[in-house]
């Protein structure tokens, strides 16, 4: 998408055939991914950051670069947790406040009577040197405000840092007007699946939406990390991501077959009740029963298996074998790689985030005790390339675990 010798109206083209592939996307983060890499490809921006506006304010939501972070160890600064106000203070914030484009040639050479100023922190933290800047309010073209987009860093064909230019100024604004309509869809979706949660939260008060957040994010990066080292194309792996992350916060939504008597029960289970427990995973997979489309089977295959242990052990195929249908589900015991990847993800992310969790009849695990059972239970438990991606990407694991902590400090059942 580089406009560099072409001419406008395929500059217009190919950036509306963008447009096309992000509205097949359906996970507002994969959406930001994709909207950033392109950005930054239409104007050569080495780096670049995605603020969206939520309760007010503008959460820091994604960001790229290629000097400081490269392939998979720059996936856990997606998961910083801070945000800005919207006022004419700082860059973003100006942008979100007044809809005005900026176009900073040198962020350490602005004038001092603007209102706004460049924080030169990252920077000193890191090493890296922020000079261009363009900064763009990310608007739907029915003049929604959804956030901003900040490129950093233009580059020259030599690679060296160069001003950004009057044609990056048009087109990308362009661009990110289109790619808006996108994000607010991704936001919208999410937003929907965290209702149905919360549906499931007044039945089952574990079922938190930071529960559901730090799952779905789990699973979305270990299914990244296993599919980028075996060798998979990337246009597979971004769209397998982005459904895996909406499917995986829904693993136990057949919770709501369940009686109140059982899920909200102050204690541990009998082994009666925890029989009738697992039935939640044949619930949850019957809501998808006719699926429709490739989320409504990854749900269903996640909802259905994401009890089943690499060993054969697991459930719902332990379940009774004369109630072996239920709702068009069929069950049978699974073992190995009879389960479906996806589920063997959510598996190990369900678990770990379980023990770490406060519940009304346990407190949470330390983290130590937790990544030694995970160690023990690789290879019975636990698909052993799970395991294993998942210590390679440990730090995105406690970068996600941060980003979405609990809003309260009640146990919950």
């Amino acid at each position: 998408m580089r406009p560099a010798g072409k001419q406008p109206m395929d500059i217009v083209k190919n950036i509306m055939k963008v447009i096309e592939e992000l509205n097949h996307l359906k996970d507002v983060d994969t959406i930001l991914d994709r909207v950033l890499f392109q950005a930054r490809q239409l104007t050569n921006a080495e780096a670049g950051s995605i603020f969206l506006v939520h309760e007010g304010r503008l959460q820091f939501s994604y960001v790229h670069n290629d000097v400081l972070f490269r392939a998979q160890s720059g996936n856990k600064h997606i998961y910083t947790d801070f945000s800005l106000p919207i006022d004419d203070k700082s860059i973003v914030g100006y942008a979100a406040l007044t809809g005005e484009t900026l176009i900073i040639d040198d962020a350490y050479a602005l004038a001092p009577d603007l209102p706004y100023s460049f924080n030169s922190s990252f920077d000193r933290e890191s090493g890296y040197e922020t000079h261009s800047i363009l900064t763009i309010p990310l608007k739907t073209l029915r003049g929604n405000r959804v956030g901003v987009i900040q490129l950093i860093n233009a580059r020259d064909a030599q690679g060296q840092v160069r001003p950004f230019t009057k044609q990056d100024a048009e087109y990308a604004p362009f661009f990110a007007n289109h790619a808006s309509v996108a994000i607010e869809r991704g936001i919208m979706t999410r937003e929907l699946i965290l209702r149905m949660m919360k549906m499931a939260e007044m039945r089952d008060p574990a079922e938190t939406g930071a529960h559901v957040m730090r799952v779905g994010s789990y699973s979305a990066e270990l299914y990244s990390k296993i599919s980028v080292d075996q060798g998979r194309y990337e246009d597979e792996v971004r769209r397998t991501k982005d459904l895996i992350r909406l499917a995986a916060m829904l693993h136990d939504v057949g919770k709501v077959g369940i009686p109140d008597a059982i899920l909200k029960k102050p204690g541990r289970l009998n082994p009666e009740e925890f029989s009738t427990m697992q039935w939640h995973t044949v619930y949850g997979a019957a809501l998808f029963t006719n699926a429709t489309s490739d989320l409504d089977a990854l749900c269903r295959d996640i909802a259905l298996h994401h009890h089943e242990r690499w060993d054969g052990g697991g459930y719902p195929g332990s379940l009774p074998h004369d109630l072996s249908k239920v709702n068009g589900v069929c069950r049978q015991p699974l073992a190995g790689k009879s389960i479906p990847l996806p589920a063997r993800i959510c598996a190990l992310a369900d678990v770990y985030d379980a023990l770490g969790s406060v519940r009304s009849y346990k407190d949470a695990w330390p983290e130590n005790d937790i990544l030694e059972l995970i160690r023990k239970e690789r290879g019975k438990h636990f698909d052993p390339l799970v395991v294993d991606a998942f210590f390679s990407i440990y730090d995105t694991i406690q970068a996600i675990k941060r980003k979405y902590q609990e809003t309260d400090s009640q146990p919950r059942h």
